[in-house]
């Protein structure tokens, strides 16, 4: 077994998780938040701070580095343009991604203290609920395009 193909198994992996769980909890808060139920909306935000610590944040930092490297042991610079546009397109997630979290926890706190409380959701939970999800688009749009190009590698 050669260090590529561990190096490959490994970032296909990650981007399965990365993407899946991302994906998931996106789906899973979204039909939480509309279900009015404030029992599942605090279970929900808390699972998806989870998700993010447990999976996603790790297979966030596993992504560019064995990508990276599986660059650098084929000879591909990172300037290949299906590399440097996956690059591109993976920070632009990113970008995406870490206002979410901070929104997510946000949610959560919210949702948790309004749970244990017995209160509604304050507007402002609402008001992160929405960034959040309009922040997903882009993100989950860039993930696609960045799974076509590992896919297809193709010459612009």
């Amino acid at each position: 077994m050669t260090t590529y193909f561990v190096l490959k198994w490994l970032h296909i992996v990650a981007s399965v998780l990365l993407v899946g769980t991302g994906f998931g909890s996106a789906f899973f808060l979204y039909f939480a938040n509309r279900s009015g139920n404030l029992s599942a909306q605090a279970v929900v935000c808390r699972l998806v701070v989870r998700v993010d610590w447990w999976f996603v944040c790790p297979t966030a930092v596993i992504q560019p580095l064995s990508g990276i490297a599986m660059a650098m042991i084929t000879g591909w610079s990172l300037t290949t343009p299906w590399l440097a546009a996956s690059l591109a397109l993976y920070i632009l997630a990113g970008i995406c991604w870490l206002p979410a979290i901070w929104l997510q926890l946000q949610m959560a706190k919210m949702a948790i203290d309004a749970h244990h409380r017995g209160n509604a959701l304050p507007t402002q939970y609402w008001r992160y609920a929405w960034i959040w999800q309009r922040l997903g688009y882009p993100a989950f749009l860039a993930m696609l395009l960045v799974y076509y190009l590992m896919i297809s590698k193709p010459s612009f």
